[in-house]
């Protein structure tokens, strides 16, 4: 196994982090604190990583985008997330590029692909994933949102919770059951406009952490939806979920890799400035020790991370690689975010230091695209042979 950057990468992700550090996550405290109520709060460093190019990182060079793999796709959006602070931000590219932009890639007609892809590559766009809904939950196949056959297309009708991005998409991938009692087996994927009448996005919600960019509820009434606006055949839902979910659990998680090392560099830093009773804090066994787990989980991340990316650039299934990697990097930056507030003491425990932030960012990251609960049974249903 080769994980390592090809020549030009290390240069690239120099120059996303240098970019990251100029540009993006000013005034941070302060919206965190106003919670993505003002649109342009977020969507100012939004347009500028479009810009940029990070949101075009996987989307073909024809159709607007860096046309970068897997592997160097994730090693920007790393870059990124070492960069920037905005961990919100940060999850929000991550999410609009594995759960929007990569499923159109792999199931969109030509048509999808040349109306949808250059606005989301630029950020002129803004997609969401609409799955969850209020009784579904980790049983994500226990739809309710109903789409109905008509002339020339189909019939919406249900509510997506939950949904980052949800409040300011331009786009959103919905996915609905034809018949309920046909399971998994009726699920068809949607894109669906917020200019299509009968859809309706929902306030952004308040939320422990990864405040800066906005999640809230997508309602759609008697929202028709023309025919050529649904991903793959029908029937075809379950199978695009469980594909762009491979994708999302293995590489959502990137920038926040590189949160992990932000985090660490900092930690660091303040370690050896610190003095109490006349040395130096990280000479302290206790405030030593967490630092070197810091480092041990940075590292045991990103070789699960780039080992994803490896296996996805070879063509070859990483399901459960996928679930570990989602697992391990989001219950460890909750771990490493726990140290950094203790090494900084009550520094770290004030609002304004941004170490606390990072703590309550990385909650949920065991909850959204799969709680851990849910990782450990995919894990141990595929060591025991199940599906």
């Amino acid at each position: 196994m080769d994980y390592s950057l090809i020549e030009g990468q290390d240069e690239l992700q120099d120059r996303v982090r240098a970019f990251a550090r100029e540009q993006l996550g000013a005034d941070l405290a302060a919206r965190d604190r106003r919670a993505a109520q003002d649109p342009e709060d977020w969507l100012r460093d939004w347009r500028r990583c479009g810009a940029f190019g990070v949101l075009g990182s996987i989307v073909p060079v024809e159709y607007g985008g860096q046309g970068r793999d897997a592997l160097a796709a994730v090693a920007v959006l790393e870059a990124l997330g070492q960069g920037c602070p905005d961990n919100g931000l940060t999850l929000a590219i991550n999410g609009q590029i594995w759960a929007v932009i990569e499923p159109i890639l792999a199931f969109g007609t030509e048509d999808q692909k040349r109306r949808w892809l250059p606005g989301l590559a630029d950020g002129s766009l803004v997609g969401a994933h609409g799955m969850t809904e209020r009784e579904s939950g980790s049983d994500a196949f226990a739809l309710q949102t109903r789409a109905e056959r008509r002339d020339g297309g189909y019939v919406l009708n249900g509510e997506k919770v939950y949904v980052g991005l949800g409040p300011a998409c331009d786009l959103a991938l919905v996915f609905a059951t034809t018949d309920p009692k046909l399971g998994r087996w009726g699920l068809c994927a949607f894109l669906v406009s917020a200019t299509d009448d009968g859809f309706e996005r929902g306030p952004a919600e308040r939320k422990m952490g990864l405040r800066t960019t906005p999640m809230g509820s997508l309602r759609l009434t008697d929202c028709f939806v023309p025919e050529d606006r649904r991903l793959g055949d029908e029937g075809d839902g379950a199978a695009i979920f469980q594909h762009s979910m491979e994708w999302e659990r293995s590489f959502i998680f990137a920038s926040h890799v590189g949160s992990m090392a932000r985090q660490l560099e900092d930690c660091v830093a303040f370690a050896r400035k610190r003095k109490v009773f006349g040395q130096a804090i990280g000479d302290h066994q206790s405030v030593s020790n967490r630092l070197a787990n810091m480092r041990l989980r940075l590292e045991t991340c990103r070789l699960l991370l780039y080992k994803a990316a490896w296996l996805k650039m070879r063509g070859e299934p990483c399901a459960m690689e996928a679930a570990m990697a989602k697992l391990h990097i989001s219950e460890a930056f909750v771990a490493s975010s726990m140290d950094a507030v203790r090494i900084h003491g009550g520094r770290g425990y004030m609002a304004d230091g941004g170490i606390e932030r990072d703590l309550r960012d990385a909650i949920g990251g065991v909850i959204y695209s799969g709680t851990s609960d849910i990782q450990r049974q995919i894990i141990a249903a595929m060591l025991k042979g199940g599906t």
